[in-house]
Protein backbone atom coordinates (compact mmCIF):
# COMPACT_ATOMS: atom_id res chain seq x y z
CA UNK A 1 0.00 0.00 0.00
CA UNK A 2 1.52 3.59 -1.23
CA UNK A 3 1.73 5.71 1.61
CA UNK A 4 -1.47 8.40 1.79
CA UNK A 5 -0.93 12.03 0.86
CA UNK A 6 -2.50 14.21 3.04
CA UNK A 7 -1.30 17.37 0.82
CA UNK A 8 -3.17 20.35 1.46
CA UNK A 9 -5.25 18.51 4.07
CA UNK A 10 -5.66 21.01 7.18
CA UNK A 11 -7.04 19.36 10.42
CA UNK A 12 -8.34 20.55 13.59
CA UNK A 13 -8.61 18.24 16.32
CA UNK A 14 -10.49 19.06 19.17
CA UNK A 15 -10.27 16.18 22.41
CA UNK A 16 -8.27 15.29 25.47
CA UNK A 17 -4.50 15.23 26.14
CA UNK A 18 -2.22 13.49 28.04
CA UNK A 19 1.10 13.96 29.18
CA UNK A 20 1.70 10.20 29.62
CA UNK A 21 0.38 7.97 27.23
CA UNK A 22 -1.56 8.00 24.30
CA UNK A 23 -4.72 8.92 24.30
CA UNK A 24 -7.16 11.47 22.85
CA UNK A 25 -5.18 14.19 20.48
CA UNK A 26 -1.60 12.05 21.63
CA UNK A 27 -2.71 9.20 19.84
CA UNK A 28 -4.73 10.78 17.15
CA UNK A 29 -2.48 14.09 15.94
CA UNK A 30 0.82 11.71 15.10
CA UNK A 31 -0.40 9.26 12.87
CA UNK A 32 -2.33 11.96 11.24
CA UNK A 33 1.04 13.66 10.80
CA UNK A 34 2.52 10.46 9.17
CA UNK A 35 -0.43 10.66 6.61
CA UNK A 36 0.66 13.83 5.33
CA UNK A 37 -2.11 15.81 7.32
CA UNK A 38 -1.62 19.42 8.99
CA UNK A 39 -2.44 19.26 12.24
CA UNK A 40 -3.71 21.75 15.02
CA UNK A 41 -4.84 20.21 17.82
CA UNK A 42 -6.71 21.91 20.92
CA UNK A 43 -6.73 20.13 24.34
CA UNK A 44 -10.13 19.73 25.53
CA UNK A 45 -8.29 18.64 28.79
CA UNK A 46 -4.88 18.07 29.09
CA UNK A 47 -3.87 15.17 32.26
CA UNK A 48 -0.53 14.53 33.65
CA UNK A 49 -1.65 10.62 32.53
CA UNK A 50 -4.48 8.55 30.94
CA UNK A 51 -6.72 6.48 32.65
CA UNK A 52 -5.18 3.16 33.93
CA UNK A 53 -2.98 5.39 36.83
CA UNK A 54 -4.07 6.23 40.31
CA UNK A 55 -3.30 9.74 40.33
CA UNK A 56 -3.69 12.77 38.22
CA UNK A 57 -3.44 16.57 37.87
CA UNK A 58 -4.86 18.85 35.00
CA UNK A 59 -6.48 21.25 33.76
CA UNK A 60 -10.11 21.26 31.74
CA UNK A 61 -10.99 23.71 28.85
CA UNK A 62 -14.50 25.59 28.88
CA UNK A 63 -16.42 26.66 26.62
CA UNK A 64 -15.16 30.16 26.53
CA UNK A 65 -11.54 29.50 26.49
CA UNK A 66 -12.24 27.20 23.47
CA UNK A 67 -14.06 30.29 21.98
CA UNK A 68 -11.08 32.70 22.71
CA UNK A 69 -8.31 30.17 20.86
CA UNK A 70 -11.04 30.19 17.34
CA UNK A 71 -11.08 34.12 17.75
CA UNK A 72 -7.41 34.23 18.11
CA UNK A 73 -6.99 32.18 15.06
CA UNK A 74 -10.08 34.01 13.46
CA UNK A 75 -8.14 37.18 13.63
CA UNK A 76 -4.80 36.06 12.02
CA UNK A 77 -6.64 34.76 9.26
CA UNK A 78 -6.21 30.86 9.87
CA UNK A 79 -9.44 28.95 10.02
CA UNK A 80 -9.28 27.53 7.34
CA UNK A 81 -9.93 23.65 7.65
CA UNK A 82 -10.29 20.88 5.40
CA UNK A 83 -11.56 18.55 8.22
CA UNK A 84 -12.41 18.91 12.12
CA UNK A 85 -12.15 15.95 14.55
CA UNK A 86 -13.44 15.32 17.88
CA UNK A 87 -13.19 13.58 20.57
CA UNK A 88 -13.59 13.42 24.36
CA UNK A 89 -15.76 16.85 25.36
CA UNK A 90 -16.24 16.59 29.31
CA UNK A 91 -19.10 19.37 29.64
CA UNK A 92 -21.78 20.71 27.77
CA UNK A 93 -20.47 24.07 27.44
CA UNK A 94 -17.14 22.96 25.42
CA UNK A 95 -20.00 20.55 23.33
CA UNK A 96 -22.38 23.45 22.32
CA UNK A 97 -18.71 25.82 21.63
CA UNK A 98 -17.95 23.50 19.61
CA UNK A 99 -21.37 23.57 17.32
CA UNK A 100 -20.22 27.34 16.96
CA UNK A 101 -17.01 25.78 15.87
CA UNK A 102 -18.18 23.70 13.38
CA UNK A 103 -20.70 26.85 12.13
CA UNK A 104 -17.53 28.91 11.89
CA UNK A 105 -15.38 26.72 10.12
CA UNK A 106 -18.35 26.39 7.68
CA UNK A 107 -19.01 29.93 7.16
CA UNK A 108 -15.27 29.99 6.05
CA UNK A 109 -15.10 26.15 4.19
CA UNK A 110 -18.79 25.14 3.49
CA UNK A 111 -16.94 21.94 1.94
CA UNK A 112 -15.47 21.17 5.65
CA UNK A 113 -15.27 17.25 6.71
CA UNK A 114 -16.72 16.84 10.29
CA UNK A 115 -15.34 13.53 12.12
CA UNK A 116 -16.99 13.34 14.85
CA UNK A 117 -16.27 10.55 17.59
CA UNK A 118 -18.93 10.73 20.26
CA UNK A 119 -16.90 9.42 23.44
CA UNK A 120 -19.61 8.46 26.02
CA UNK A 121 -19.12 5.38 27.35
CA UNK A 122 -18.27 2.00 26.62
CA UNK A 123 -19.22 -1.41 27.93
CA UNK A 124 -22.30 -0.24 29.52
CA UNK A 125 -21.19 2.66 31.54
CA UNK A 126 -21.58 6.48 31.01
CA UNK A 127 -17.70 8.25 31.77
CA UNK A 128 -19.22 11.89 30.70
CA UNK A 129 -22.12 13.76 31.95
CA UNK A 130 -26.10 12.31 31.12
CA UNK A 131 -26.41 15.59 30.14
CA UNK A 132 -24.56 15.60 27.22
CA UNK A 133 -26.02 12.82 25.47
CA UNK A 134 -29.17 14.61 24.10
CA UNK A 135 -26.78 17.35 23.07
CA UNK A 136 -24.80 14.58 21.19
CA UNK A 137 -27.88 13.53 19.70
CA UNK A 138 -29.41 16.51 18.69
CA UNK A 139 -26.97 19.04 18.32
CA UNK A 140 -24.21 17.50 17.35
CA UNK A 141 -24.72 14.32 15.05
CA UNK A 142 -27.00 16.23 13.06
CA UNK A 143 -24.00 18.26 11.45
CA UNK A 144 -21.33 15.46 11.25
CA UNK A 145 -20.08 14.00 8.32
CA UNK A 146 -18.43 10.98 9.90
CA UNK A 147 -19.76 9.56 13.11
CA UNK A 148 -18.02 6.53 14.79
CA UNK A 149 -19.55 5.77 17.82
CA UNK A 150 -18.68 2.29 19.71
CA UNK A 151 -21.37 -0.28 20.47
CA UNK A 152 -23.05 1.53 23.56
CA UNK A 153 -22.36 4.89 22.01
CA UNK A 154 -24.68 4.08 19.19
CA UNK A 155 -27.08 2.44 21.48
CA UNK A 156 -27.62 5.58 23.52
CA UNK A 157 -27.53 7.76 20.15
CA UNK A 158 -30.14 6.07 18.73
CA UNK A 159 -32.36 4.28 21.61
CA UNK A 160 -31.78 1.23 19.89
CA UNK A 161 -30.49 -2.15 21.86
CA UNK A 162 -27.51 -3.17 19.42
CA UNK A 163 -26.76 -7.12 19.80
CA UNK A 164 -26.79 -8.99 16.09
CA UNK A 165 -24.94 -7.38 12.93
CA UNK A 166 -28.78 -6.36 11.43
CA UNK A 167 -29.14 -4.58 14.70
CA UNK A 168 -26.26 -2.48 13.84
CA UNK A 169 -27.08 -1.94 10.74
CA UNK A 170 -30.15 -0.34 11.29
CA UNK A 171 -28.60 1.48 14.24
CA UNK A 172 -26.48 2.92 11.01
CA UNK A 173 -29.48 3.80 9.07
CA UNK A 174 -30.85 5.64 11.81
CA UNK A 175 -27.56 7.58 12.28
CA UNK A 176 -27.95 8.43 8.69
CA UNK A 177 -31.63 9.95 9.21
CA UNK A 178 -30.34 12.39 11.51
CA UNK A 179 -27.73 13.61 9.63
CA UNK A 180 -24.00 11.96 8.78
CA UNK A 181 -23.85 10.30 5.15
CA UNK A 182 -20.85 7.70 6.85
CA UNK A 183 -21.21 5.71 9.99
CA UNK A 184 -18.90 3.13 11.45
CA UNK A 185 -19.56 1.53 14.46
CA UNK A 186 -16.29 0.58 15.40
CA UNK A 187 -16.37 -2.15 18.08
CA UNK A 188 -19.46 -4.69 18.73
CA UNK A 189 -18.75 -7.57 20.98
CA UNK A 190 -18.84 -10.99 18.87
CA UNK A 191 -18.58 -13.79 21.34
CA UNK A 192 -14.95 -14.27 20.75
CA UNK A 193 -14.43 -11.78 18.34
CA UNK A 194 -15.36 -7.63 17.61
CA UNK A 195 -16.95 -6.71 14.76
CA UNK A 196 -16.70 -3.00 12.84
CA UNK A 197 -20.03 -2.16 11.07
CA UNK A 198 -19.83 0.45 8.68
CA UNK A 199 -22.64 2.40 6.34
CA UNK A 200 -22.27 4.53 3.72
CA UNK A 201 -25.42 6.76 2.46
CA UNK A 202 -24.57 7.44 -1.06
CA UNK A 203 -27.97 9.28 -2.10
CA UNK A 204 -31.00 6.93 -1.35
CA UNK A 205 -29.04 4.17 -1.21
CA UNK A 206 -26.49 2.22 1.54
CA UNK A 207 -23.43 0.09 1.07
CA UNK A 208 -22.93 -1.45 4.45
CA UNK A 209 -20.15 -4.08 5.42
CA UNK A 210 -18.53 -5.82 8.44
CA UNK A 211 -15.12 -6.27 9.21
CA UNK A 212 -14.07 -9.46 11.95
CA UNK A 213 -11.75 -8.43 13.86
CA UNK A 214 -9.85 -11.03 16.92
CA UNK A 215 -9.83 -10.18 20.39
CA UNK A 216 -6.22 -9.36 22.11
CA UNK A 217 -5.52 -10.57 25.62
CA UNK A 218 -4.98 -7.43 26.65
CA UNK A 219 -6.55 -3.67 27.16
CA UNK A 220 -5.64 -0.81 25.27
CA UNK A 221 -6.37 2.60 26.21
CA UNK A 222 -6.80 5.63 23.26
CA UNK A 223 -8.02 3.04 20.61
CA UNK A 224 -11.03 4.66 19.77
CA UNK A 225 -9.25 7.85 19.02
CA UNK A 226 -6.54 6.19 16.79
CA UNK A 227 -9.16 4.26 14.97
CA UNK A 228 -10.90 7.65 14.42
CA UNK A 229 -8.01 9.19 13.00
CA UNK A 230 -7.15 6.64 10.94
CA UNK A 231 -10.67 6.45 9.50
CA UNK A 232 -10.37 10.42 8.68
CA UNK A 233 -6.87 9.80 7.09
CA UNK A 234 -7.66 6.75 4.75
CA UNK A 235 -11.27 8.58 4.13
CA UNK A 236 -9.67 11.24 2.58
CA UNK A 237 -7.89 9.47 0.30
CA UNK A 238 -10.68 6.90 -0.65
CA UNK A 239 -13.68 9.61 -0.53
CA UNK A 240 -15.98 6.92 -2.22
CA UNK A 241 -15.21 3.46 -0.55
CA UNK A 242 -15.78 3.83 3.10
CA UNK A 243 -15.08 -0.04 3.49
CA UNK A 244 -11.41 0.52 2.24
CA UNK A 245 -11.13 3.14 4.17
CA UNK A 246 -11.68 0.75 7.20
CA UNK A 247 -10.07 -2.53 6.02
CA UNK A 248 -7.03 -0.03 6.15
CA UNK A 249 -7.79 1.61 9.11
CA UNK A 250 -8.30 -1.59 11.04
CA UNK A 251 -5.03 -2.93 9.38
CA UNK A 252 -2.90 -0.25 10.00
CA UNK A 253 -4.42 -0.53 14.34
CA UNK A 254 -4.21 -3.96 14.39
CA UNK A 255 -0.18 -4.07 13.61
CA UNK A 256 -0.46 -1.36 16.47
CA UNK A 257 -1.57 -3.82 19.04
CA UNK A 258 0.17 -6.52 17.96
CA UNK A 259 3.54 -4.29 18.27
CA UNK A 260 2.54 -2.85 21.39
CA UNK A 261 1.84 -6.41 22.76
CA UNK A 262 5.20 -8.05 21.63
CA UNK A 263 7.12 -5.07 23.26
CA UNK A 264 4.98 -6.07 26.76
CA UNK A 265 5.78 -9.44 26.69
CA UNK A 266 9.53 -9.31 25.53
CA UNK A 267 9.84 -7.12 28.45
CA UNK A 268 7.69 -9.54 30.95
CA UNK A 269 5.38 -7.08 31.85
CA UNK A 270 1.94 -8.68 33.57
CA UNK A 271 -1.10 -7.32 31.81
CA UNK A 272 -3.04 -6.94 35.19
CA UNK A 273 0.16 -4.97 36.58
CA UNK A 274 0.70 -2.02 34.32
CA UNK A 275 -1.27 -0.45 31.37
CA UNK A 276 0.06 -0.69 28.00
CA UNK A 277 0.71 2.51 25.89
CA UNK A 278 0.13 1.92 22.33
CA UNK A 279 3.98 2.01 20.53
CA UNK A 280 3.15 4.86 18.06
CA UNK A 281 6.10 5.59 17.66
CA UNK A 282 7.66 2.35 16.73
CA UNK A 283 4.73 1.56 14.08
CA UNK A 284 5.30 4.60 12.07
CA UNK A 285 5.34 2.02 8.87
CA UNK A 286 2.57 0.53 9.64
CA UNK A 287 0.34 3.10 10.08
CA UNK A 288 1.94 4.57 7.03
CA UNK A 289 1.97 1.99 4.79
CA UNK A 290 -0.52 -1.01 6.46
CA UNK A 291 -1.08 -4.04 5.07
CA UNK A 292 -4.51 -5.09 4.28
CA UNK A 293 -4.72 -8.00 6.58
CA UNK A 294 -8.27 -7.73 7.19
CA UNK A 295 -10.96 -7.40 4.31
CA UNK A 296 -14.67 -5.97 4.83
CA UNK A 297 -17.56 -8.43 4.04
CA UNK A 298 -19.98 -6.61 2.21
CA UNK A 299 -23.94 -6.63 3.23
CA UNK A 300 -25.89 -4.02 1.44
Amino acid sequence: MAPLSGHGARVLSIQSHTVHGYVGNKSAVFPLQLLGFDVDPINSRALSRGAGYPVWRGQVLDGDQLWALIEGLEANNLLFYTHLLTGYIGSASFLRTVHRVIEKLRSVNPNLVYVCDPVMGDEGRLYVAPELVPLFRDLIVPVATMLTPNQFEAERLTGRSIRTTHDARQACRDLHGAGPSKVVITSMDADEKLLLVGSHKKGESFRQFQISIPKLPMYFTGTGDLMTSLLLGWSHRYPDSLETAAELAVSSLQAVLHKTLSVYKEEGVQVKAKQPELQLVQSQEEIKSPTTRFVAEILA
